[in-house]
């Protein structure tokens, strides 16, 4: 302008500032009755800001729990090309596996051993038993005897060997319920 002799020019300053996006991966939470196999689930989600149009992630889930208990659910997670890690604040947040204890009932029988000897003055004996479950999930590592499972004699007569129910107790805790049942055996 013409009208003007003398004007400076003072620059202020401005930006364009681009902000990380926030993203929170989560993997999943999940629980179930004690069944003998691993629980996993592979979900994760994805939140917050999530990433931009074209970019990602993948993610490797390895949490597993197969007895009673809860533990994380673990993963881990690779950017994919062209996804810069500087342009995102990524959060892993681990949910939890539950597995909870089978409460059905399972019957463990018992079946006392037993024998029959002619009388001939010395001492005979009859020793063991049998284990029958009815649930193949349950095993005899479950469970422990306490109890003598030996019935002697020397004379004609019977001899029971008498375990009894509270000679066995479950030390498993996937199973809430035991149930032990005595089948009498004899030395005759």
């Amino acid at each position: 302008s013409a009208n003007f002799a003398n004007v400076t020019f003072v620059i202020v300053d401005g930006s364009l500032t681009m902000t990380k996006r926030a993203v929170t991966l989560t993997s999943a939470t999940d629980s179930k009755v004690y069944d003998g196999t691993p629980l996993t689930n592979p979900t994760v989600t994805v939140s917050g800001d999530g990433f931009a149009t074209g970019e990602g992630a993948a993610w490797d889930v390895i949490g597993t729990q197969t007895e009673v208990g809860t533990s994380d659910n673990t993963f881990t997670y690779t950017l994919n090309e062209g996804t810069l890690a500087e342009n995102y604040d990524i959060t892993t947040v681990e949910g939890t596996l539950t597995v909870t204890a089978l409460t059905d009932t399972v019957t463990v029988t018992i079946t006392e051993n037993s024998g029959t000897e002619l009388y001939d003055g010395s001492e005979k004996t009859v020793t063991g038993y049998t284990v029958a479950i009815d649930n193949p999930l349950y095993t005899e590592a479950d469970f422990t005897f306490s109890g003598d499972a030996t019935v002697s004699g020397t004379n004609a007569g019977t001899y029971d060997m008498a375990l009894s129910a509270d000679d066995f107790s479950n030390i498993s805790a996937n199973f809430a319920n035991v149930t032990f049942v005595i089948v009498d055996g004899s030395l005759t």
